[in-house]
């Protein structure tokens, strides 16, 4: 009995001392500058992006670090109160890849911005991005700060200008850490949304030195990048009946050819109200359109009955505490300045028979041919397919197809839509569309994805990917879930 009580306080003391040892082993080596080896500590990298084995895969590979907790620490004297920000994955040894995100949806007051929570894992995000070594750029495609989201009862203002400056001092440290990133050496791009179509390119040069921004009609933009120029970035509210810049509609009423402002703008004010009144289920009493034209034979009033349609539906479900009577739209910017009722907006049956607002967007189908010859449009649309595909995403997977990957007078392989909300990726003869999601709190358009973004890999063939940024900062690979629509 006593022999073996010997033995095992033998090995607990043998045990005891191979343990100071390779303490003193490790603790040597950090002193010296160096890192632990693999026999010391072992690190697990997983791989969130699976590699395809086809030369012209849609998908990257990428291969993600440790999260911090099984990242092995290492420190000296001089830095042992650093902390090190890891990538957001492995990164190759080329400087090959764009990052981009949209529909940020950055607010001038938390009270009604749709980015609150996610906003520190944005900034998180850009942290980790910034150290990921083998990307080259990352573009803000649209919708980063938004001038729309404002309940009808915000406060009357006259200058976009002052509104996005307040804006960025509210999110400033994101604007911190885009300053970071370009400090790092990752070229920033930003495209113009719907969103944010009145922020001007001064002002962003103020807040991000250095940023480059793509630009062409007002309130519009595209970015071609990549190393064969084969990659076309854009909002793609340009093809968007709705949100599309509108220079033409209300410049007799206005008596200017400022105002820019869509219907999307006051269809997004009358939401954002409803939205933080608590979504509150009103019965609307609104006019009744009731003959249907015919889309051969008047195609221009089956334009008009396809609008009242669209929007007598969606304002039917958004029923705010506002009445149809009531002065709800008070604006001072972009060419107006006046006070209007929501039944100066919505398209009614006139007493000659057409159909149209009385006031707001009078005779609205009317003004699409010259708004596309004024916003650029490559391949023009029928007013009556654009609106019939407004809310649904298939339709910009069209235009992606008829404005680039399938027009014989550009040479683009890949493009990268946003605006949707709706995470999206076809590979098609390896012509790709991606379009990368949103990172609002909630997206009710597509609640089963957030965070997303698109990595796009440049080459002699180009591959890309579509990600989800976690709560717990690892990336996770989405393409296969969101293909096909």
């Amino acid at each position: 009995m006593a022999a073996k009580r010997i033995n095992e306080l033998t090995k607990r003391i043998i045990s005891l001392f191979m343990s100071l040892v390779m303490l003193f082993l490790l603790s040597a080596c950090v002193t010296a500058g160096s890192e632990p080896t693999a026999a010391a500590i072992s690190s697990v990298i997983v791989s969130t992006v699976p590699s395809s084995s086809s030369s012209s895969s849609s998908s990257s590979s990428l291969t993600a670090v440790p999260t911090e907790s099984e990242t092995p620490t290492s420190s000296t004297s001089s830095t042992s109160s650093m902390e090190v920000t890891e990538a957001l994955w492995t990164p190759d040894a080329s400087a090959d890849k764009i990052v981009v995100i949209s529909d940020i949806h950055l607010g001038i007051d938390d009270k009604y911005s749709e980015t609150i929570a996610n906003r520190d894992l944005l900034i998180d995000f850009l942290e980790k991005l910034e150290n990921t070594t083998d990307v080259r750029e990352l573009v803000i495609n649209g919708d980063f700060l938004d001038e729309w989201y404002l309940p009808l009862t915000y406060a009357r203002y006259d200058d976009s200008s002052e509104f996005y400056r307040q804006a960025i001092a509210n999110n400033q440290t994101v604007f911190d850490a885009l300053n970071s990133l370009m400090a790092k050496g990752i070229k920033l791009v930003y495209v113009p949304g719907n969103h944010d179509m009145l922020l001007e390119s001064g002002i962003l040069d103020e807040a991000l030195p250095g940023i480059k921004q793509a630009r062409d009609a007002e309130g519009l933009g595209v970015y071609v990048t990549g190393d064969r120029q084969e990659i076309a970035i854009e909002h793609s509210h340009r093809y968007d009946v709705f949100s599309a810049p509108d220079s033409v509609t209300n410049k007799e009423l206005c008596q200017n050819e400022d105002t820019l402002l869509p219907p999307g703008y006051f269809y997004a004010r009358i939401a954002a109200s409803w939205i933080l009144q608590g979504r509150p289920l009103i019965k609307k009493d609104y006019p009744i359109v009731t003959a249907v034209p015919d889309a051969a034979t008047d195609p221009d009033q089956y334009g008009a009955y396809l609008y009242y349609k669209v929007l007598s539906t969606e304002l039917t479900r958004i029923t705010q505490m506002e009445r149809f009577e009531d002065k709800i739209f008070d604006i001072g910017i972009a060419g107006f300045s006046g006070s209007y009722t929501l039944a100066d907006f919505y398209p009614v049956q006139r007493t000659d028979g057409t159909i149209s607002a009385p006031v707001l967007f009078e005779n609205f189908q009317q003004t699409w041919e010259e708004r596309q010859e004024i916003n650029q449009v490559a391949v023009k649309i029928s007013f009556s397919k654009a609106v019939a595909g407004t809310l649904s995403h298939d339709y910009f997977y069209s235009q992606a197809n008829i404005q680039y990957l399938q027009n014989p007078e550009k040479s683009i392989d890949v493009v990268v839509f946003g605006h949707t909300h709706v995470p999206d990726f076809r590979n098609a003869d390896g012509k790709i569309y991606v379009n990368d999601g949103t990172w609002i709190d909630n997206n009710t358009n597509y609640p089963d994805a957030a965070r997303t973004f698109a990595v796009i890999t440049t080459g002699d063939v180009d591959s890309a990917a579509l990600l989800a940024y976690m709560p717990d900062g690892t990336v996770s690979d989405i393409t296969d879930s969101v293909s096909g629509g």
